[in-house]
């Protein structure tokens, strides 16, 4: 029996069946002879009909000939026009040098006499605008006609307030106001390469988070030379904004720093009382009674010492202390709470503040340019508040910040000592310190978990 080609096939499979075809005439000739043109005429018409599958499907150029285009214009209906009589439209401009009234104005899409001629002659607002620099941003709120609602300019010094001149009836009015601020909570992580700075820079966070960060594991990683290649952290951060631009950074939620291989976690925790403080997540005190070090960041220019060559004196002699090279004017922060005991001048320390923590421990910071304001014997302080500035006076070659820690008078390396624990979290408090910190660290573990090396 004789098969019909399929003509839904491929070429190739066409081919097959033909060939297949043509076999089965082949042996159907010679078995029988008499129906032999029979089976030719049928294959006749089978071929027929693969030559003609071919020939009738239309070219390119036969297509686009029976295509064309058709545009019909739309009738908009009167009834459905937009009316944007009483709208207005708020925008965000940047000041550009050699900027005026009149350019800035301009720029924004304000037609209208009455502002300009306010914004010229109002003592206020010439005052405001004098100060505001190139960079600075400016917002403005205005009708479809063009003329100016509200126009806020930022108060330099300020991140709260602000200078809005307001269009009240038939005039306008500057008033000074606080800014609509919202918090954003935020969550990141990087990895040290280079440095702490240069990480946080890298990742987009704020240097005051980078500065919180050093403060809070400072007692535990040594944040001058003891961070490592690889080192990596995770934070959780809260930034305040106004109409979706940073004003601020806020507080440190939460966060971990793995340093050489070990873990070190802190979760923020406020109780009734209002103070509150970062916490590990057993809920001890992360925070040390005292601090490593009281610069932020420098460079160890001297270490503890029992025997060194003093620049000045030349000779040799104990160095029962850690120097600090930083420029004059450097923030020096108290390492633990505590009352001053002396400031003023004192010998080759030149000007010289000396704080007694809790009886037993004594830290003096020498060198010094200048004390804070209001800083005198008696005066309470609590660890992290400036007492003073980098300087170079006393037995100095430059400036630096000469820093003592002892116990019961006796002088001890500040960076190798056992440093005390502040007190722990209260047993009261610990039900509802857990069950913040299970879910501030359920997000750690979960920013843990990203590849930064994917990201870059």
């Amino acid at each position: 029996m004789l098969h019909s080609p399929d003509f839904n096939a491929g070429p190739t499979t066409l081919n097959n069946q033909k060939s297949r075809i043509l076999a089965q005439l082949q042996n159907y000739r010679a078995a029988k002879p008499g129906p032999f043109w029979a089976a030719l005429g049928i294959v006749g018409v089978s071929l027929f009909g693969m030559v003609a599958a071919f020939g009738t499907a239309p070219t390119v150029q036969e297509i686009q000939s029976f295509q064309h285009t058709v545009v019909e214009p739309l009738a908009v209906p009167q009834s459905d026009v937009i009316d944007t009589t009483g709208d207005t439209f708020v925008r965000e401009e940047r000041i550009q040098r050699g900027d005026t009234v009149s350019s800035l104005l301009s720029r924004i899409g304000v037609v209208d006499s009455e502002a300009t001629n306010f914004l010229r002659n109002s003592r206020d607002a010439q005052a405001i605008f004098r100060q505001l620099s190139p960079g600075k941003s400016v917002i403005s709120r205005v009708d479809a006609q063009g003329e100016l609602q509200q126009l806020i300019f930022p108060l330099s010094g300020s991140k709260d307030l602000a200078f809005s001149v307001e269009r009240q009836g038939t005039g306008f009015k500057a008033v000074e106001q606080p800014l609509q601020l919202d918090t954003q909570v935020l969550m990141k992580s990087a990895e040290i390469r280079y440095s702490l700075f240069g990480a946080t820079d890298a990742a987009g966070i704020p240097d005051a988070i980078a500065t919180q960060l050093a403060d809070i594991f400072g007692g535990d990683i040594d944040f001058h030379h003891g961070l490592r290649k690889g080192d990596r952290f995770s934070v959780i951060y809260e930034t305040v904004n106004h109409m979706g631009k940073l004003v601020r950074t806020g507080r440190i939620l939460a966060a971990e720093f793995i340093n050489d291989g070990k873990s070190y976690r802190a979760i923020w925790f406020q109780g009734d009382g209002g103070q509150g403080g970062y916490y590990t997540a057993d809920g001890k005190n992360i925070r040390k009674a005292f601090l490593r070090s009281p610069l932020e960041f420098s460079r160890i220019t001297s270490g503890f010492s029992l025997a060194r060559f003093h620049p000045i004196l030349q000779k040799w002699r104990a160095h029962e202390g850690i120097d600090y090279g930083a420029p004059v004017g450097t923030h020096v922060k108290a390492t633990g709470d505590g009352v001053v005991e002396f400031v003023g001048n004192k010998g080759g320390y030149g000007k010289v503040v000396i704080l007694r923590h809790q009886s037993r421990y004594t830290t003096v910071y020498g060198h010094l340019s200048g004390f804070a304001a209001g800083l005198k014997k008696g005066t309470h302080v609590r660890q992290g508040d400036v007492i003073a500035f980098v300087g170079a006076t006393g037995l100095a070659t430059g400036p630096h910040l000469h820093y003592e820690f002892r116990i019961d008078g006796v002088y001890q390396n500040p960076l190798t000592i056992a440093l005390p624990s502040a007190p722990p979290l209260a047993p009261n408090q610990m039900a509802q310190f857990r069950s913040l910190a299970h879910a501030q660290l359920a997000r750690i573990d979960m920013m843990r978990g990203i590849d930064l090396a994917a990201l870059d």
